[in-house]
């Protein structure tokens, strides 16, 4: 489609495909989710048919979130500079392609290769949605379209664990990532023939140095720490690492003060419903993946329910998030985004509060409250978060925005799934007097003290960002 007017919100084209722009988004961004979900469940089965220690299995997840967060930013840039729309295009094309080549059951090395293409694709799609999105949506919808993203992230959980078993138990793990193509084909499809030509650039030169030097931090950063948890932080090949890593920093902040066009303008962080929203989302981010990583050995493990049992419990968070999350835009649509993500974060800290009380013995339906609770917290929390974030930057940002913000949400996936364990195993070698690097049947005490702890951390981070929100909030008034 070609557009026809200086702005996407009064081109009458563009405003009447509006809702399957959303749709051919909204289902790149469900593949991703579903291809997350689905590869956790694989893992095993992947182990086993590719002959590899399940610590080495563990990176078709890890590398694939730590290429994400490292280009992401630089996506974001090239596509204020060269077009969000033609970006997202490509990285629709890339990330089918991995998807394509990451069933070809060859060795581990070609299928870590076919994910990073993956993640290149996904880091390219992220970069640009939410900016697309923003765009071309005039702001009585755009909460309301936002929370619809949120709902499709909501969808790619519920979905990935029940196909992913569907799938395993009929055909073989190749079809976890295959499925990802006929998907893909069809959002492709769709934005063929509803997604116009791009019309905003900035025509700025990339800040090549700054790119590299941040996905040589990230990679090294977050290597280290996976790596580190596998063979020791004391290896001299990690301490390596978090050196690297440490220059890369040096580099990049050195690099950004003095380039004409930074990779990432610090000065968007002065404005404070930017950087207050994005941590906001990075706190949140690092609290549902503590939950991610804990509760299944809380429910499998400690309150010994079977796997299927744990999952329906486990997927009420994304059903009450899918159903929430479009309320939420609608309502923040027509009351303003401030309140309604000070609520959102009210039930989540709530949430927390009830994880924290659970034990051995006490009433499930309090862990299943708790669960129904951060669900609706997410789902009221996200949309608008979102919708705060790209509104308070200019037209010419909205591709940088949006990548800082999907940037923020992936960052709190990687520092939650790396940090979640290390807690939970150094609080319970505490508490048993001993190293501790996996549940103790005999000892199920010494998993709810570490629980405990990884909550009574995640309380503290959803209490800083509802005290902070509850701030923004009062100083408004």
């Amino acid at each position: 489609m070609t557009a026809t007017a200086s702005s996407y919100q009064t081109d009458p084209q563009v405003q009447q495909h509006r809702w399957l722009i959303l749709t051919a988004i909204g289902l790149l961004t469900f593949m991703s989710t579903l291809d997350g979900s689905i590869v956790n469940i694989a893992l095993p089965v992947i182990n086993r048919s590719l002959h590899i220690p399940m610590n080495q299995a563990e990176w078709i997840v890890s590398l694939y979130l730590i290429i994400i967060c490292s280009l992401i930013l630089f996506f974001g840039k090239l596509s204020d500079a060269w077009g969000k729309i033609k970006i997202f295009r490509l990285g629709s094309l890339l990330f089918i392609l991995g998807s394509l080549l990451a069933g070809w059951q060859v060795n581990l090395t070609f299928l870590l290769g076919a994910r990073a293409i993956q993640a290149i694709g996904a880091s390219m799609t992220m970069a640009t949605n939410n900016g697309i999105i923003t765009e071309i949506f005039p702001t009585t919808e755009r909460g309301r379209a936002l929370g619809l993203i949120g709902s499709f992230v909501a969808l790619g959980s519920i979905a990935g664990p029940g196909i992913g078993g569907l799938l395993l138990a009929h055909f073989s793990w190749s079809y976890i990532f295959w499925i990802n193509v006929p998907l893909g084909c069809l959002a492709v499809l769709i934005a063929y023939f509803v997604l116009p030509q791009d019309i905003t650039f900035t025509k700025v030169p990339i800040d090549k140095i700054g790119a590299l030097s941040f996905a040589i931090l990230i990679m090294t950063l977050f290597g280290g720490i996976f790596l580190g948890q596998q063979i020791g932080f004391q290896d001299p090949s990690v301490e390596l690492l978090f050196l690297w890593a440490v220059i890369s920093a040096i580099i990049f902040l050195q690099t950004e003060r003095h380039q004409r066009y930074p990779l990432l303008e610090f000065k968007l962080f002065k404005n404070p419903n930017f950087s207050l929203s994005l941590l906001c989302a990075l706190l949140i981010f690092i609290t549902n993946f503590f939950f991610n990583v804990v509760t299944p050995f809380y429910l499998e493990n400690a309150r010994q329910l079977a796997p299927n049992q744990a999952g329906y419990i486990l997927m009420i968070f994304p059903i009450i998030q899918v159903f929430a999350a479009p309320l939420a835009g609608t309502a923040s649509d027509k009351i303003g985004p401030k309140l309604i993500t000070f609520i959102g974060l009210l039930f989540i800290l709530l949430s927390q509060i009830g994880y924290f009380l659970c034990g051995l013995h006490t009433s499930l339906w309090l862990f299943i409250g708790s669960v129904a609770c951060m669900g609706l917290g997410n789902g009221i929390f996200s949309s608008p978060n979102n919708s705060l974030v790209m509104s308070s930057v200019a037209q010419k940002d909205l591709g940088i925005a949006g990548s800082i913000n999907s940037l923020s949400r992936n960052l709190g996936m990687v520092i939650g799934i790396a940090s979640a364990t290390t807690i939970l195993f150094a609080a319970m070698s505490h508490n048993y007097g001993q190293h501790v690097t996996t549940y103790l049947p005999q000892h199920p005490g010494v998993f709810i003290y570490g629980m405990h702890v990884v909550f009574f951390i995640a309380l503290g981070l959803c209490t800083l960002a509802t005290l902070l929100t509850g701030w923004r909030l009062w100083q408004k008034n």
